[in-house]
């Protein structure tokens, strides 16, 4: 028998859309029990629980267009997926110093796939933006064993149809999870005088060629100079391609 206030707190949680295991740590009841209170719960009541998660791709439709191509740049630089028999989780890393990047990619989730519970997991350094449904390995076919760069990476036509559509977002989305804007400066002799000299550069970082690649494609499409920095670094530098970024991605929050 469980105090009836537990059982209270975890039918409240579980029409909130708490994940079974999240319930079951935190309330320390059996996720089976979680699990059994649910099933009986949404029996009787199954208006206050959230609609069922219908996937874009497996209805034959496309995304939201918008949100998808910046959710797309944001796993392509720091996301993965845990894909689990019954249950499949979307992270994406955001470093603490940016907590609209934080909330912007937490939104994107929601309305790329609604009705997936997501939460935060703070780590050192970083909090991970989870999402939890089996339908993400469907909006992100790239998924599987091993690191990116150590696979090829390439989009499918319905995914480039809405990069080509939304190329900034895509854009603003790898350059958030992998990307900077930092200011350079160099000194020069003027006549005799030294002078100090800054200038504003875009940096885009990743170890896989495919997923660069792919980067400098979207750039291409914007009509943003850019230049192979090292063999890991794409560098925009030119003053009216980072006017360009400015405008469309401007610095990270």
């Amino acid at each position: 028998m469980h105090n009836p206030d537990i059982k209270a707190r975890t039918i409240a949680m579980c029409r909130a859309g708490v994940p079974n295991i999240k319930i079951a740590r935190r309330l320390g009841v059996p996720k089976g029990t979680v699990g059994y209170w649910k099933f009986e719960d949404r029996a009787r009541h199954p208006d206050l629980y959230p609609a069922s998660i219908e996937c874009p791709i497996c209805l034959g439709t496309s995304p939201t267009d918008r949100p998808y191509s910046y959710l797309l740049g944001q796993y392509l630089g720091d996301g993965h997926i845990v894909a689990k028999p019954r249950q499949h989780t979307l992270s994406i890393t955001c470093c603490n110093d940016y907590p609209v990047i934080m909330d912007d990619t937490q939104r994107a989730m929601v309305q790329v796939l609604p009705g997936a519970s997501t939460s935060r997991v703070r780590r050192t350094g970083c909090i991970d933006i989870k999402s939890y449904s089996a339908h993400w390995t469907c909006l992100f076919p790239q998924h599987g064993p091993g690191m990116k760069h150590t696979r090829k990476i390439e989009l499918a036509p319905w995914q480039q149809a809405i990069v080509e559509t939304y190329p900034w977002e895509f854009i603003r989305g790898l350059i958030h999870s992998d990307g900077c804007r930092m200011t350079n400066w160099t000194e020069k002799v003027i006549a005799g005088e030294r002078k100090r000299y800054e200038y504003t550069r875009y940096f885009f970082t990743n170890v896989s060629a495919d997923i660069r690649g792919l980067y400098c494609w979207a750039l291409d499409m914007v009509g943003v100079e850019w230049r192979v920095a090292n063999w890991r670094n794409i560098s925009v530098a030119k003053k009216n391609s980072v006017a360009l970024m400015d405008l469309h991605v401007g610095p990270k929050f």
